[in-house]
């Protein structure tokens, strides 16, 4: 292992340092979630994947002709696939669909059978269908995390061999202050949600009543889920037809063929943006031990990738990094990143409440205190 997770000074949290030399292009690590789950509406829109770990259901033809809306397309190389629909299986119980019986098994003997019972008795409106319905009404897409990601982290719980070291491991994530808390929380729901707290929690309490998670589900506590997945999910996806393309890519072709595969490719992205848009991929939310534990840049060192077309997170180097020097990831995307530093520092405060002191951001201080939208403005008007 090149990495360790240090403990920060003056109990500012936790950090990943490398312990030596990390080569550009490196993969630094890889990880599963603790639990993951799909978005809800981007299971609504029949994106298709593994109810554990996210790899797609479709074959990368049929997830073209989906999203392209032309179902006589037909994809040339059909090896390079990697949808194994022969080894897709279901819960016995409620039809929940697996790539493989060992995500089946896993997902059973993690959380699966804590949740699959409450999806039993078809006479009745369901707590977890009634959770899922509101969750719905609140984020519609773009999704940025799920409801869910707390239910399976509680059934987890309620499943593990030894309660107390799962809820320790559950608490391992970064904690913040009661206000904090509160601040998080609001934002992740926003002003026309924030009061439908009371409803999320009760529907889980109706879902999920046992003491040994008890603690979870106080106001506070659950308050304090809800920060927790906010600040800590990280964002999954997943594509059979990137994955076909990726391998077509590796293939030995002759330049002529070469030429005519990547001009067939680019065709089906223009025709996926006509009929479908930018929304493209199964996509989800994670929670990671580890990687939660890398710190902001505005200028990192190290970005996540699924390279793996599932769950598995790989964390790469995007440039040499040194024996003891902190690994860092940005929290921003890449055209937030390219924005003003006040832009910036506005979007961290508000999405993570802390104020950020990277070497991009010390660099850019003299900068006007002014959002990029502001300067677009003055620039339109000169």
């Amino acid at each position: 292992m090149n990495v360790e997770i240090r403990n920060l000074p003056s109990s500012k949290g936790k950090c990943l340092c490398a312990t030596s030399n990390i080569q550009e292009g490196t993969v630094i690590f890889e990880e599963e979630p603790l639990v993951s789950c799909q978005f809800s509406w981007n299971a609504c829109c029949k994106y298709k994947a593994c109810d554990h770990c996210l790899r797609p259901l479709e074959t990368a033809e049929e997830n073209v002709r989906r999203l392209t809306g032309n179902p006589l397309l037909e994809l040339p190389y059909p090896e390079c696939c990697q949808t194994k629909q022969l080894e897709i299986t279901s819960c016995p119980a409620c039809g929940i669909q697996y790539c493989s019986e060992w995500c089946r098994t896993t997902a059973l003997e993690q959380y699966h059978k804590v949740i699959c019972l409450q999806t039993l008795d078809r006479s009745k409106v369901l707590p977890l269908e009634q959770l899922e319905e509101t969750w719905k009404q609140m984020h519609y897409p773009p999704e940025t995390s799920s409801i869910f990601l707390i239910v399976r982290l509680l059934a987890r719980i309620l499943q593990a061999p030894n309660s107390e070291e799962a809820i320790r491991t559950t608490l391992g994530f970064c904690h913040r202050t009661v206000n904090e808390e509160a601040e998080l929380a609001h934002k992740f729901l926003g002003d026309k949600f924030i009061g439908q707290v009371g409803l999320l929690r009760e529907m889980i309490v109706n879902a999920l009543p046992d003491q040994k998670i008890g603690q979870f589900l106080t106001s506070e506590g659950f308050q304090s889920l809800i920060a927790l997945i906010g600040t800590n999910g990280q964002g999954i996806g997943s594509s059979p037809f990137s994955a076909w393309r990726q391998n077509v890519q590796k293939l030995d072709l002759p330049p002529t063929q070469k030429e005519e595969i990547n001009s067939f490719i680019e065709k089906i992205y223009d025709d996926f943006e006509n009929h479908t848009g930018d929304f493209l991929n199964n996509e989800g939310v994670g929670l990671y031990l580890k990687q939660s534990c890398a710190n902001h840049s505005c200028d990192p060192n190290a970005e996540i990738q699924f390279l793996h077309n599932n769950f598995k997170l790989s964390l790469v180097a995007l440039r040499d990094i040194e024996p003891n020097e902190e690994i860092c990831i940005s929290y921003l995307g890449d055209c937030e990143l390219s924005r003003s530093r006040h832009s910036r520092q506005k979007l961290l405060k508000e999405n993570y409440i802390f104020e950020c002191d990277c070497v991009k951001c010390v660099t850019d201080i003299k900068e006007p205190d002014v959002t990029s939208e502001e300067e677009m403005s003055a620039e339109d008007e000169d």
